[in-house]
């Protein structure tokens, strides 16, 4: 699998020294705010393992993504096979989550508009979705930013939880090849 590369990024697989950071991230009230709960350890080395599992499956995922500038881990962001069923299923979801401390800096969109000419250019995958809550302006400028488009007809209740859930009403956001530059 591919090791992917932005000026100040390296998104490449994952590795046991990134769970402890990883776990640290998923236990942050700020990272999960919109998160149906915070990960214990033995639940973000699990979700870890969902992840490379991923890729090992489907040929791509969510890269860890790593600082140039000091090899620290700062998070995730990449391409990965929604787990439920919706309308707009089957799909290839982009995402990212990085932790508090690398927030405001640009590097979630740097790291996913990598991820959208990865996507688009190397495995040919016809259009991307991405999706969060409505009040997750964060992500939703993310999207934004890398050309996204919001249809508010497509908006959804995520089937993952329960009705009446303050997190189940979704945004969801589109992005076609045709429309990549």
């Amino acid at each position: 699998m591919s090791t992917l590369k932005t000026e100040r990024l390296i998104l490449r697989r994952w590795q046991r020294g990134d769970l402890e950071t990883f776990a640290r991230m998923n236990s942050d009230p700020a990272v999960m705010e919109f998160m149906p709960a915070l990960l214990t350890r033995a639940d973000s080395d699990a979700l870890a393992e969902r992840i490379e599992a991923h890729f090992d499956r489907h040929g791509f995922g969510l890269w860890a993504v790593e600082l140039r500038a000091d090899g620290s881990f700062a998070g995730y962001t990449g391409v990965s096979v929604p787990r439920f069923e919706a309308h707009f299923t089957p799909c290839v979801e982009i995402g990212w989550r990085l932790g508090r401390e690398h927030w405001g800096q640009g590097l979630a969109t740097e790291g996913a508009r990598e991820v959208v000419r990865f996507a688009f250019e190397v495995l040919g995958l016809p259009a991307l979705v991405s999706f969060t809550v409505p009040a997750n302006r964060r992500s939703r400028r993310v999207m934004e930013k890398l050309g996204m488009i919001h249809d508010p007809s497509e908006d959804f209740e995520h089937p993952g939880l329960p009705a009446g859930h303050g997190l189940r009403r979704h945004v969801l956001y589109r992005l076609n090849r045709c429309s990549y530059p």
